[in-house]
This record gives structure tokens, C-alpha cells and sequence, in this order.
């Protein structure tokens, strides 16, 4: 039996349960927060209001995306844990280089060095200080996955190198790797590169891919063995919902066992206790429905909350 590495220590994969594939439920005062002020979510209190409605319907696992110096608190993420019940999963990894301030260490250190700080925080503790120096305060906070990032022109030689660094700690490690794609693009590209690398696939979720919203695309990433991560689904305006469409088609074309589904609500306009909405239980209340309105029944439900995510999110053993 595989298990999932929580905030708060490792989980059997069959106790899971309903599981948030991408999530940011704690994002402090930072360059990013600087950069993009309505990304700041800094409460406890503010969190665990979202996350115990989410578990008033049944939720019961989260994984947060917000890795290295990016805002993020492992500690403030264990505390929310503690007062709601949730399973919450903590990256290491980085994120795109507008995210952080020039000069930051994710570009000058090498591929080698990188992998041994994720390594650490996977096997040892995730930084107290969210690694922004000028010491290491090893928290007992263990991460349990791996974030990368490319943005909308693709790779560049700093992504490469942090990739590398991802694959090298997963293969070590046994740590899922979730990827950023920026409105979608360059999965593809993305998956050919984490597989020439060594990268197990069926441990690889690939991110936003369903704001390009093409079924062609949807089912080529599928068939190289990656999992997909929805998250727009209360994002669009216009009539219908693209989202479903692709969930049901993609169901329907045999890829059952690799959709995930999650809010992505890095914003606090999206979190009811900040003053916004949706609200985390968007998904299980309103979309849900929709989703079975398009003849999905409840057993394809518990296949994208349930089962996939406890195996693609468990640690691989190699």
C-alpha cells in the first residue's frame, strides 16, 4: 500500500479520500505577494474557514502548490490541518522566475545543489524561514511532492535546470512531481522532457491544462501515462462549461483513471472567508452536478476525487 506525506506526517493512500489536486491555502507576505498583492492569503483563521466547509462536504485531503520562497508556511499549513481535520500535502520545488526577486537562488544554483535542498525538505523537514535565508530552520514539516513551473514561451535554460533537479529528487525520493503549465501550454513538451529524464509518469500531474481547452491535445498528454489537473472550472464566464465538456469526453475516450480536479483559488477574491467566492466548495457542491449531468456517474466522481489523486500523489517505490 502506497502513502501520501502530509504536513502532519505520512497517510495510507485508502485514507485519503475526497482530495483538492491543486490548491494555495496559505500564501504570506513575499515577492510574489508583493508582485501580485491579491495572492496574499495569509490567515489560519481565514483558511480553516474555507477548509472546514470543505470538509462539512465531504472533502478530505488538499494538496497545497506553493512551493520554495513563494509565501510558502509549512507550519502555518500544519495549523490549519490540525484545527480542520484536513490531510494538506506541502511542496518543495520552485515556481516560475517572476515569482521571485532577481538575482534569487533558484538561478544561480546548479541542477545538483538544487536537488539536494529539495531532497532535504522531503526527507527531513521543510525550511521554517521558507528558505530565504540566511540560515536553515528545519522545520519537522516533511514535503510531499515536487513543483516546476514553465511559463508562455516554454522552457528556459533556469526551467531546465530545476526539472532536472525535480527529476533527480523524485527518482531518489519517490516524490510525485505537479507542474505549472501557463494557460495550459507545453505539457507536452513538458512530459517529453520529465520522461527523457527518468521520471515516472503515472507520479507526474500536469496543471491548468484545461484552459486550453482543445480535446485533440487533452488526449495526446493522456496517452503518454500523466495524470491532468482541471482547475478552471468555475473560472469561465461564457455559457456552458469547457471543463466538463473535457472531463466527460476524456471519461468517454477511456482516461478515466488520470483526471484530477481542484480550485487552484490563489486569490482571495476566490475564498468565501476573505470576502470572495466561490469558496473551496465549489467544486463538490455546484460542479459535481454538472459533471453528472453529463452522464457521469458516481463512481467516475470518486475516480477523479478518490482514486486517482491516492495513487498519483503517493510516493512511487523504485
Amino acid at each position: 500500500m502506497g502513502f501520501l506525506r502530509t504536513v502532519l506526517g505520512d497517510i495510507s493512500s485508502s485514507d485519503a479520500g475526497v482530495c483538492y489536486a491543486h490548491e494555495h491555502l496559505i500564501i504570506d507576505p513575499s515577492f510574489t505577494t508583493f508582485r501580485y498583492p491579491d495572492f496574499l492569503l495569509d490567515s489560519v483563521e481565514k483558511a480553516a474557514v474555507d477548509v472546514g466547509e470543505f470538509r462539512a462536504a465531504g472533502g478530505k485531503t488538499l494538496v497545497d502548490s506553493m512551493p520554495c520562497g513563494g509565501g510558502r508556511n509549512a507550519s502555518k499549513l500544519a495549523e490549519v490541518a490540525r484545527r480542520t481535520g484536513a490531510n494538506i500535502l506541502c511542496p518543495t520545488g520552485l515556481h516560475l522566475a517572476k515569482y521571485y526577486a532577481p538575482g534569487h537562488w533558484g538561478e544561480r544554483l546548479a541542477a545538483e545543489e538544487l536537488s539536494e535542498i529539495f531532497l532535504e525538505e522531503i526527507e527531513h523537514g521543510i525550511d521554517g524561514a521558507d528558505l530565504n535565508g540566511p540560515t536553515i530552520q528545519r522545520t519537522t514539516y516533511r514535503a510531499g511532492l515536487i513543483k516546476v513551473a514553465t511559463g508562455e514561451n516554454g522552457f528556459t535554460p533556469r526551467d531546465e535546470k530545476i526539472f532536472e533537479a525535480a527529476v533527480a529528487a523524485h527518482r531518489s525520493s519517490g516524490a510525485p512531481i505537479l507542474t505549472h503549465t501557463e494557460q495550459g501550454e507545453w505539457g507536452l513538451e513538458q512530459v517529453e522532457f520529465l520522461r527523457s529524464l527518468g521520471a515516472s509518469l503515472g507520479h507526474v500531474v500536469v496543471s491548468h491544462t484545461d484552459r486550453k481547452p482543445d480535446p485533440v491535445y487533452h488526449k495526446e498528454l493522456l496517452s503518454t501515462g500523466v495524470m491532468l489537473e482541471y482547475d478552471s472550472a468555475f473560472r469561465w464566464k461564457a455559457e456552458g462549461n469547457p471543463t466538463a465538456d473535457l472531463v466527460a469526453e476524456m471519461f468517454a475516450s477511456g482516461y478515466r483513471g488520470q483526471i484530477l480536479l481542484g480550485m487552484d483559488a490563489a486569490r482571495r477574491s476566490y475564498w468565501k472567508s476573505y470576502g470572495g467566492k466561490p469558496g473551496l466548495v465549489f467544486l463538490l457542491q455546484e460542479f459535481v452536478p454538472q459533471l453528472k449531468s453529463r452522464g457521469l456517474s458516481p463512481s467516475d466522481i470518486d475516480s477523479i476525487f478518490i482514486e486517482n489523486p491516492a495513487r498519483c500523489y503517493s510516493f512511487d517505490d523504485r
